[in-house]
């Protein structure tokens, strides 16, 4: 059901980068933005290589730009040319540093101390038709890395500060309807905001959003419903502001869809009046009959049209999915969705992805929450800032709960700002179920300045949205001073030992484990290497502030007060390689690596949260220098009992304690090693073989169809067999990829925390070593009708090849 699901949202991710409206004669437009960019590296501290940026008086007059980079006429052909979104930290080497900040960034020469890496130019040449030149045009930016500074045809037109929040730009004033008008962009990233991989630049994506002079502004539109029995009475707060310099009257009306456009029900027009650059709110609600919940199972999706009109014509229409659904946190009984417990499964996790950074295509937000969810997952934390718009897309379609992360606990007006623009971004998507105002603060959170901060932020949020309400996420045990005095939903670090006690203390505050675990795993690893940076790959090595997968699940799964939990962290990411450094260059904390390859740990969390058969063996049995010494043997499984067999012979069976696993010591000899359990009397199988030497290249594409928008992405996955088609364990060939028709390779990976292997390759020369018999390559779909070939060889192994369709939207 879910591979079904999956499929049909791809076919319609193409829809979404384009997407026009038009009725009775009227069209408003959002148009892409994302191709065609030009770019350039500046420099923080030499003004000639920054293009004299620092040296120019760009912000005396208004339009006076002289010959400087913001000039439409600046000539910048001999520019690299790129598509946004983009990130250029992932195209740059690794460089071995003691700086702490790189440590945690991934080793890439980003910050202060790479002045001629940390700036970037972007530079954007589009048109617009002059019989559009009494509409009303927005810039809209979804996010870039960091600290923009933004200009279009000399005009400067904002900063937006933020990494992680977008913003938009009214630039009406400004557009040129007789020949190019030229968007420049300089980004510099000089600074962190994270102690994580971040990447850098135009990472998400832009439009020109085009409308009448009334309108209903960027996240002008508030969805939320109050079920009564199988009804529900379904609010709509409908903003409009008028750009017009005069007052203006109109209607505003709203009517509901179900996911196939057929209408549902309708609200009356309502008359407005706006004053000259004035807005106004108009709240509206609607009666729903046998609604159809969203849920985890069946995420059901309604449509809001939100119109305006003014002189009897419509001006301005919006279509916002919404889902109905309710949420409650009971300090002792636990989460409950819609009226029915739930306990939260939930990960952690960062934006990047192998072999393409923090600039990820739509596809590869729907593929990473699919990965989640087939392991078991049923929600996830957007750690710690707030994420792309399409991540929640991709959430509210499949079926997974959000926490949604303010980047600090702070209250000045920038951050209050970026809270405000979170909140009605993303306070339409039902996956979303909690916010968070923060996450570790040390030097306040146990303070009055914590307790205070998270009082405003608060209260903001129940200004905007008193649909939810917040969490904070504290590496604090027993400890009440301070934000825990004031938050609703007590979030925990670690400090699982201490929940308990907590409980016991605050018996009416709901608990939630906002980062739990913490196992560092290395996908295929068995025995510490503190030459190469690994660790193994069972649940037995975690940091000292964490715990192992068993410890905090068991408390969570066993005591009602627990809502859940959220493991650190769903995949591996750049950055942060604990317990190492260099050569690490990724952290170990996934149960999935940055490729989303599966770690043994993965099948821990999939035998206790999920109902599917699950029995896995684990290690590998490829150990020739082991003949006759004991191995560790490992089995996960949600079978109540098991039985072990080597080469035909009994190893003894033994009965499976629910939450957690089975160990053998077994006496290694090369051949099979079978596992055979028996859940409620069905039998289940799992077997590990040892292999042969390395013989075949074997491709699997997530999909083969692909929409030709020049947008639209898959993921291919390479193993390394043998002659019978076994993954060969510890194989580390080197693959070079072909291809041939109008796509592109965006992207390679293998997982390998350790490895220095470029994720970006020059055209022609594309490759990657599989690290323990695996890698992958993330293609891109070009604008043509067509079949793409793909091929992947390694010397002296039987290659592999792929044909992927190119289709009309």
């Amino acid at each position: 059901m879910l591979k079904n699901l999956f499929q049909s949202l791809g076919k319609l991710l193409a829809l979404y980068s384009f997407v026009i409206f038009s009725f009775e004669g009227k069209a408003q437009e959002k148009i892409s933005l994302d191709d065609n960019w030009k770019f350039h590296f500046g420099h923080a501290v030499n003004p000639e290589k920054d293009f004299d940026y620092s040296k120019t008086a760009l912000l005396h007059k208004s339009n006076v730009f002289a010959t400087t980079i913001v000039n439409p006429k600046f000539v910048d052909t001999a520019w690299t040319k790129v598509n946004v979104p983009h990130d250029w930290v992932v195209e740059l080497p690794f460089v071995k540093s003691e700086q702490v900040e790189m440590d945690s960034h991934g080793y890439k020469p980003v910050g202060g101390a790479y002045p001629e890496t940390s700036i970037g130019w972007y530079r954007k040449h589009f048109t617009v038709d002059k019989a559009k030149s009494n509409k009303r045009f927005e810039i809209q930016f979804d996010g870039i890395y960091r600290n923009a500074e933004i200009w279009l045809n000399g005009f400067y037109v904002g900063t937006n500060f933020s990494g992680y929040v977008g913003n938009s730009y009214d630039v009406t004033d400004y557009v040129n309807f007789e020949g190019d008008n030229v968007l420049v962009v300089r980004v510099d990233a000089t600074q962190y905001e994270g102690w994580f991989y971040e990447g850098a630049g135009i990472y998400r994506h832009v439009w020109l959003n085009i409308t009448n002079k009334i309108f209903i502004p960027q996240d002008g539109v508030f969805v939320h419903s109050e079920i009564k029995g199988k009804n529900a009475i379904v609010t709509i707060e409908t903003t409009i502001k008028n750009n017009h310099l005069k007052t203006t009257g109109g209607l505003v009306y709203a009517y509901i869809t179900d996911r196939n456009g057929k209408v549902l029900a309708k609200t009356a027009e309502q008359k407005i009046t706006l004053g000259i650059h004035k807005d106004i709110t108009v709240k509206q609600k609607i009666n729903l009959n046998n609604v159809r919940l969203w849920s985890l199972e069946d995420p059901y999706l309604y449509r809001v049209i939100s119109v305006v009109k003014s002189d009897n014509q419509n001006v301005h229409q919006t279509k916002t999915r919404f889902g109905i659904r309710t949420v409650k946190f009971d300090a002792k009984e636990g989460f409950f969705l819609n009226g029915i417990h739930l306990k939260i499964q939930g990960t952690n996790n960062h934006q990047d992805h192998a072999g393409i950074g923090s600039a990820l295509p739509d596809y590869m937000q729907y593929y990473r929450i699919k990965l989640l969810k087939e392991m078991g997952s049923n929600a996830y934390r957007a750690s710690h800032n707030a994420p792309t718009p399409e991540l929640l897309e991709a959430c509210d379609s499949l079926g997974m709960l959000v926490v949604d992360e303010q980047r600090l606990l702070n209250s000045s007006s920038e951050y209050i700002d970026q809270f405000k623009r979170i909140l009605k971004r993303d306070r339409n998507h039902p996956s979303v179920f909690l916010w968070s105002i923060g996450n570790e603060e040390q030097n306040i959170q146990g303070n009055d300045y914590g307790k205070k901060i998270a009082q405003t932020l608060l209260a903001i949020q129940e200004e905007l949205d008193p649909t939810r309400t917040s969490t904070y996420a504290a590496d604090m045990a027993n400890d009440f001073k301070g934000v825990n005095e004031v938050i609703p939903i007590r979030g925990f670090n670690y400090r699982e030992y201490a929940v308990a006690d907590y409980h016991r203390d605050h018996p009416n505050q709901p608990l939630l484990g906002t980062e739990m675990g913490s196992t560092v795993t290395t996908r295929g690893i068995y025995e510490k290497d503190e030459i190469r940076a690994y660790v193994p790959d069972q649940d037995i090595t975690h940091p000292w502030w964490a715990s192992k997968a068993e410890t905090w699940w068991k408390l969570a799964a066993e005591n009602k007060y627990w809502l859940g939990g959220f493991v650190w962290t769903g995949f591996d990411y750049r950055g942060e390689p604990t317990p190492y450094r260099w050569p690490n260059i990724s952290s170990h904390f996934g149960i999935l690596d940055v490729c989303g390859f599966p770690k043994n740990i993965y099948y821990y969390y999939q035998s206790w949260w999920t109902t599917k058969d699950v029995l896995h063996i684990s290690p590998h049995w490829n150990w020739p220098e082991k003949v006759g010494k004991p191995i560790d043997v490992w089995v996960n499984s949600n079978a109540d009992d098991v039985e072990l067999i080597l080469n035909g012979k009994s190893l003894g069976k033994k009965t499976m304690p629910r939450n957690s696993h089975l160990e053998w010591q077994v006496t290694y000899e090369p051949g099979t090693l079978e596992a055979v359990g028996y859940k409620k009397g069905k039998k289940i199988t799992s077997k590990v073989e040892t292999t042969g030497n390395a013989y075949a290249v074997v491709l699997s594409s997530d999909k083969t169809i692909l929409t030709a928008d020049g947008k639209d992405a898959t993921v291919l996955n390479i193993s390394i067999t043998d002659e019978k088609g076994r993954e060969v364990p510890y194989a580390d060939n080197m693959v070079k990829f072909y291809f041939s028709g109008d796509a592109k390779i965006i992207g390679v990976g293998n997982g390998d925390p350790s490895s220095h292997e470029p994720d970006k390759c020059r055209e022609g020369a594309w490759q990657r070593s599989a690290f323990n018999g695996k890698c992958q390559v993330i293609i891109q779909a070009g604008k043509t009708v067509g079949t793409v070939k793909f091929e992947a060889k390694s010397n002296g192994l039987q290659a592999a090849s792929a044909m992927l369709n190119l289709v009309k939207s």
